[in-house]
């Protein structure tokens, strides 16, 4: 699954919902937690049930952020929203394995009785809190359901006592806890998705330094909050037609110089050797994936457009 935007909306904004299928980005998150007040949370519900097939057709994965365990309402989430056109659900504050075995438990429920393929739809469970975080390891290889962990920095600083919105521009603040996310991810085989911007939406540059800064930490996408962000987020975290060439140029050197017997070989100025070439195969192998998935999200909209 390729997450470099994934994109929030309200699920109880219907203006938001309808627009949604138009939006770019690789995966919509309708939002029934924080974004939608406990009065409204039944009507959130049908809002997004009815809107998955609809949304689902502009091409991009169908998420949902469901409300935590210990509020009680997860299964009544669930119960309204699991059908064949939801990829997976996002479980916010996340702090044990426990917790992601009893969801995993409820999916399993709900997936029998629609008849759907056991284990079909995916997880992402958020780390927001001091524990989860050090849990994270635990947390990311907790269920196969799993694709990735993504990290809430505004709730996480609320459980430190600070506030985000004070970060200083270059956020040492929360570099351990982006680092420690992306290390425990990578080693329970799923990738990692950064915070949400918290500056100023008009300030597209600060997003941009922010995603650059992820991506070298070993972020591989991002969540958003506004369709002016996805651009930028699909930009940074895909590999430049530059890079590309490089990375196909590495690999053709490297399995020639294999054909002679040799474990290395000099490429454009540098040694490469079985770590290059590895990593070039791999940029190559990304790069197909998004070409193939931005084709099919492009053709789906024509489609749903006719």
């Amino acid at each position: 699954m390729v997450l470099r935007s994934i994109m929030f909306v309200p699920g109880s904004s219907p203006r938001m919902i309808a627009k949604a299928a138009a939006l770019p980005a690789d995966a919509i998150v309708f939002d029934l937690e924080d974004a939608v007040a406990y009065p409204e949370k039944a009507a959130a519900r049908q809002l997004v049930r009815e809107a998955l097939a609809p949304t689902r057709a502009g091409g991009s994965s169908m998420l949902v952020r469901i409300n935590a365990l210990p509020t009680g309402l997860t299964e009544a989430d669930l119960d309204a929203i699991v059908c064949a056109d939801l990829d997976g659900v996002l479980m916010p504050k996340a702090e044990s394995r426990q917790e992601i075995f009893q969801l995993d438990e409820m999916l399993s429920r709900v997936e029998k009785e629609r008849g759907l393929k056991p284990g079909s739809i995916v997880v992402i469970p958020l780390l927001e809190t001091a524990k989860g975080v050090v849990n994270a390891y635990e947390i990311a290889g907790a269920s196969k359901r799993n694709v990735a962990v993504g990290f809430g920095a505004g709730d996480f600083m609320r459980d430190l006592g600070l506030d985000a919105s004070f970060m200083t521009p270059d956020q040492t603040e929360l570099l351990y806890t982006r680092s420690r996310i992306v290390v425990c991810a990578r080693a329970a085989g799923i990738q990692a998705i950064d915070t949400v911007f918290f500056g100023l939406l008009a300030d597209l540059a600060g997003l941009e330094r922010e995603t650059k800064m992820a991506l070298r930490l070993g972020f591989k996408g991002k969540a958003l909050i506004h369709p002016s962000q996805i651009e930028i987020a699909n930009r940074v975290f895909s590999p430049s037609e530059e890079d590309v060439r490089n990375a196909t140029a590495c690999v053709a050197a490297f399995e020639e110089a294999q054909k002679k017997g040799l474990g290395a070989v000099p490429f454009e100025g540098r040694m490469i050797d079985i770590m290059s070439y590895e990593q070039a195969k791999n940029l190559v192998a990304f790069a197909a994936t998004i070409a193939e998935r931005d084709r099919q999200k492009s053709g789906s909209r024509i489609t749903s457009a006719r």
